[in-house]
């Protein structure tokens, strides 16, 4: 990555893609609470507004760090925190980073997930990224996130097989399908 990083906002047709402000707390919060959101997620649902105040801190820490990138997902016409995305990891010496994202219930179905996670990774594999050079993006869904699944499947990704036992939380362990995007798969939406 570049010293001295701004971070990158983005726009799509419907989105704004920007940084994560103290100021998204209730609704982060309100997303992050909700038993349908982390139901495939590596969390419990949240019970405090200061769970989603650290969580913010750790999302804008991780950039600060240049370890990757957290989102705020909006609409555009409204400014509606309707998610996060981003990658949750870079490595630069082996030029490949790991996506996450997640979206409110109350917008699922909608193309939202596609079109910043779109945003995003046509950012990354452009010749001008601002994370330097990126051949390979990586996705891991636990069995049964049909709908992530489906997302990643449009942008191009390629199912490479289930890591078995891969995760472990909720008081057990997670089977792991992996998913790859190398950018010469890439087409931009």
């Amino acid at each position: 990555m570049q010293t001295n990083l701004q971070f990158p906002n983005l726009d799509t047709a419907r989105l704004t893609l920007n940084t994560l402000t103290i100021d998204d707390n209730d609704r982060l919060f309100s997303i992050f609470s909700d038993q349908a959101v982390v139901k495939f997620y590596n969390i419990e649902a949240f019970t405090s507004k200061q769970q989603s105040l650290d969580l913010i801190d750790f999302f804008n820490q991780r950039f600060k760090e240049q370890e990757g990138i957290r989102w705020a997902i909006r609409l555009k016409e409204t400014g509606e925190l309707i998610g996060t995305c981003g990658f949750n990891s870079f490595n630069s010496k082996m030029h490949n980073a790991v996506i996450g994202y997640e979206f409110a219930s109350d917008h699922w179905g909608k193309g939202y997930a596609t079109e910043a996670l779109n945003a995003i990774i046509t950012l990354v594999y452009s010749d001008n990224s601002p994370f330097g050079e990126l051949y390979r993006i990586q996705a891991d869904t636990m069995l049964g996130n049909d709908a992530s699944e489906s997302v990643l499947k449009k942008l191009g990704f390629k199912q490479e097989g289930i890591r078995r036992a891969s995760g472990f939380w909720k008081n057990q362990y997670h089977d792991l399908t992996c998913f790859g995007l190398l950018k010469p798969e890439f087409t931009p939406r």
